[in-house]
C-alpha cells in the first residue's frame, strides 16, 4: 500500500511542476500500477483520475467491480458506473470544471473518450501523460523484483517439468496446452502471452503460432512463454532444444546464440548506452556468419506487462540505470530450416550491476 501511494506522490509532483490540473489514466496496467485495483474492464469504463493541486483522488469503476476495488485499491473515493449509465455523466459532478491542462494516455485513450472528455473540458488543453508514467514504471523497485522472482521461478518449474512431456509425434498445440495447465499447477494466475510452442522449420518464426505440426527427431523445439502471477507480475523466458539428435550445424547454430546471449548479459551495467547491450550481442552473430538472420531488437522491459520499457536496440541512445529490468534475447531464424533463441531476464540492482533472474540451464539440452 505504501508503495503505490508513493508512485501516487512521485506523479502529482511531477505533474504539478509541469502545471498540469488533471490526470486521466484508464490503462488497466496503469491504473493498478497507481493504486493497486487490477481488473480486465473490457468495454467498461475504468479510470484512476487525480487532480494533484488539489491532492484530489478518484477511482471510477465498472458497478459489478465496486467490491473487488474497495478490497484491493488504495483510493478511498471509488465512483462505481452501472452498465445503463453514462461514464462521462457520472464523471462531470464529481471533477472541477476548470482545468486547464489535462494530461492522458495518448496510446491508450480511444476517439470517442477523446471527444467526450474534449465535450466536458472543451477550453482545456491536453498532453500526454505517458512520459510520467514510463519513467516511473521503467525503475522497478526491490519489491517489484520479488514479484517478478516469483514469476521466474514458476515458468521455471513449468519449464522443467514440461519438457518431460515432449515425444515423437506431439503437436505443438498438444505441448502448449500442457504448459499452460502447469502454469495453473504451480500457482499462476495463467499465461502472460500466448505461449509459443514451435518445431522443426517453424521455430525460425520468431512469434510463430502453435499449430498441429507433429514434433520430429531431430528437430529444434522452441518454447518462448512467461506467467502472471497473483502479485500481478509477468515472466518471459525463452529455451531451444532439439529433439533426438542433433546436427552439427544445429549445434553451431545454438552455441553462437548461447555466447551471444552470455555476451550481451555480461555488458549489462549502469552508466553504459542501452545500445551497446544489443551491439555487443549482435556482434557475435554477425562475426559468425549469420548476422541477416538475427532481425529483431536484443530485448525488452517487463514487469506488470510482458512488454514495457525500455526498449534495448542497436539506437537506443538512453544510459543505463539502476531499477531496469529487461530481457537479454538473441536469436538466429533461418527460414526453412529453423531457429533458435535463448532469453533471460537482467536486473540492474542498486550497485548498477547485472543480476539475472532466470537460472533454467543453458547448456544445449538433447530431449
Amino acid at each position: 500500500m505504501t508503495e503505490h501511494k508513493n508512485r501516487i506522490n512521485k506523479l502529482k509532483k511531477d505533474l504539478i511542476k509541469d502545471n498540469i490540473d488533471l490526470a486521466i489514466i484508464m490503462d488497466p496496467a496503469n491504473v493498478f500500477y497507481f493504486t493497486g485495483f487490477n481488473s480486465n474492464p473490457h468495454e467498461r469504463f475504468l479510470a484512476f483520475i487525480c487532480e494533484p493541486k488539489n491532492d484530489k483522488d478518484f477511482l471510477f469503476v465498472p458497478a459489478l467491480d465496486k467490491d473487488a476495488a474497495s478490497n484491493e485499491s488504495i483510493i478511498n473515493q471509488i465512483i462505481s458506473i452501472s452498465d445503463e449509465e453514462d461514464a462521462f455523466e457520472v464523471l462531470k459532478p464529481q471533477l472541477s470544471s476548470d482545468h486547464n491542462l489535462i494530461a492522458l494516455e495518448e496510446n491508450n485513450m480511444n476517439v470517442h473518450r477523446y471527444k467526450e472528455f474534449q465535450k466536458l473540458y472543451n477550453k482545456a488543453q491536453f498532453t500526454n501523460i505517458e512520459l510520467y508514467i514510463n519513467a516511473q514504471r521503467m525503475k522497478k523497485s526491490r519489491t517489484e523484483i520479488v514479484h517478478l522472482q516469483e514469476a521466474v521461478n514458476i515458468i521455471e518449474k513449468v519449464l522443467f517439468e514440461g519438457i518431460k512431456k515432449v515425444q515423437i509425434g506431439m503437436t505443438e498445440l498438444e505441448l502448449a496446452g500442457e504448459l499452460e495447465l502447469l502454469m495453473k499447477k504451480f500457482g499462476a494466475v495463467g499465461p502472460s502471452f500466448s505461449t509459443i510452442v514451435l518445431s522443426g522449420e517453424k521455430s525460425a518464426l520468431p512469434h510463430g503460432i502453435p499449430g498441429e505440426r507433429k514434433f520430429k527427431k531431430g528437430d529444434f523445439l522452441l518454447i518462448d512463454f512467461g506467467v502472471v502471477t497473483k502479485s500481478g507480475y509477468c515472466s518471459d523466458i525463452t529455451r531451444t532444444f532439439i529433439i533426438e539428435e542433433a546436427t552439427d550445424k544445429q549445434k553451431e547454430i545454438y552455441d553462437l546464440v548461447l555466447k551471444s546471449n552470455q555476451v550481451g548479459i555480461n555488458s549489462v551495467k549502469a552508466n553504459t548506452a542501452l545500445k551497446h547491450f544489443d551491439l555487443n550481442a549482435r556482434k557475435i552473430i554477425n562475426d559468425g556468419g549469420y548476422g541477416k538472420y538475427f532481425n529483431n531488437r536484443i530485448g525488452h522491459g517487463l514487469g506488470i506487462e510482458v512488454h514495457e520499457a525500455p526498449s534495448i536496440h542497436q539506437k537506443n541512445e538512453d544510459i543505463a540505470s539502476p531499477g531496469l529490468f529487461f530481457t537479454i534475447e538473441p536469436g538466429i531464424y533461418i527460414p526453412n530450416f529453423g531457429g533458435v533463441r535463448i532469453e533471460d531476464e537482467v536486473y540492474i540492482n542498486e550497485n548498477g550491476e547485472a543480476e539475472v533472474l532466470t537460472s533454467f540451464p543453458k547448456t544445449l539440452q538433447i530431449l
